[in-house]
């Protein structure tokens, strides 16, 4: 397929916006004339935070006009907005414990509830929690929903979707404990995907996955896609909901087996927009899939990955998280 790249940007170029000026990069690649319904020829990736340690869980607050996101490695999730820039939200966000320990200690993946209320993905405590706090007056202040599956640990949650009953789907992966897959504090011998049930029971979706990471649901909640960082197996896979919590139908949604190489990153995060269309992290920057899942179109962020991305209320405008930055994209004015 003829590739189209509409813009090469620079981190010399800025964008001006509200009186404020941000830095550019990357590119868009074009793979399909149906991304120009969804991605505005000459949309520009702007840097809108830096100086994070690992970004990751963007969330944006729409009642709030502002964007949460985890830097994991700081135990800390901070705020941005358009008006005051990055400030902290909380901390610690992840590890509450007293024992000093290394590796990715703060919370992940972050959503709401439909009451409203913070959740989070806390690698360091190793489970499911949710904020004891208003959203406007934030603290530390967490209750465990899910902290262990048949008595033994989570390895460190990662990413989390609530649906439209309030049951929690999340994913597993060893990436939080400081010695990965080796290390001695893992309880759990497989990387799983789970759902916390209104009654707060955990269930056991999948345990097949050898590196879930990104969640989401798709409109009308009948497919849940899931995001493998797995070099070896690096896909995102399709599942339908079935009856008596059973997913059914596993199959790769899309394999990016045989990307270059030079590409930073692995199928990760990932959002749909209220039409079904899809944003997610992988080789290279965000891949974006049309409602008929056909792969359309790239932004292409070079030298570092992006883990994430959030859709503002209006879903004009996409945010992402990329290694030490945090990104805009103003997809359509």
């Amino acid at each position: 397929m003829k590739k189209y790249f509409l813009l090469l940007l620079i981190p010399l170029v800025s964008a001006c916006h509200s009186g404020k000026h941000y830095k550019t990069i990357g590119e868009i690649e074009k793979l399909d004339p149906s991304l120009d319904s969804i991605l505005s020829p000459g949309a520009k990736p702007e840097i809108i935070a830096e100086g994070m340690g690992w970004a990751e869980g963007p969330l944006w607050m729409e009642e709030n006009k502002m964007l949460l996101f985890s830097d994991v490695t700081a135990d800390t999730i901070y705020q941005w907005t358009e008006e005051k820039g990055k400030q902290v939200y909380v901390t610690p966000s992840g590890y509450t414990d007293t024992l000093k320990r290394g590796g990715e200690m703060g919370s992940n993946g972050l959503t709401t509830d439909n009451q409203g209320n913070l959740l989070l993905c806390q690698c360091g405590n190793r489970q499911i929690a949710k904020m004891n706090a208003s959203i406007t007056d934030p603290k530390a202040l967490y209750t465990s929903l899910a902290k262990d599956y048949h008595g033994k640990k989570f390895n460190s949650p990662n990413d989390l979707i609530c649906n439209s009953k309030g049951e929690i789907f999340f994913t597993d992966p060893p990436y939080g404990l400081e010695k990965n897959m080796d290390d001695p504090k893992k309880e759990i011998p497989f990387q799983g995907v789970y759902k916390i049930k209104k009654s707060g029971e955990v269930i056991l979706l999948v345990d097949s996955l050898t590196r879930p990471n990104g969640i989401v649901l798709l409109p009308g909640e009948k497919t849940l896609l899931i995001a493998n960082s797995d070099p070896d197996k690096p896909n995102w896979y399709a599942y339908d909901l079935g009856d008596s919590d059973r997913l059914i139908n596993g199959r790769i949604f899309y394999s990016t087996a045989g990307s270059d190489k030079q590409l930073k990153g692995l199928p990760d995060g990932m959002k749909a927009d209220k039409s079904g269309n899809l944003f997610a992290a992988g080789p290279g920057g965000i891949w974006i899939f049309s409602n008929q899942g056909k792969l359309i179109g790239k932004i292409i962020i070079p030298g570092i990955p992006v883990s994430n991305c959030a859709l503002s209320g209006d879903e004009k405008t996409l945010y992402i998280t990329n290694d030490m930055n945090v990104l805009r994209v103003k997809m359509r004015q």
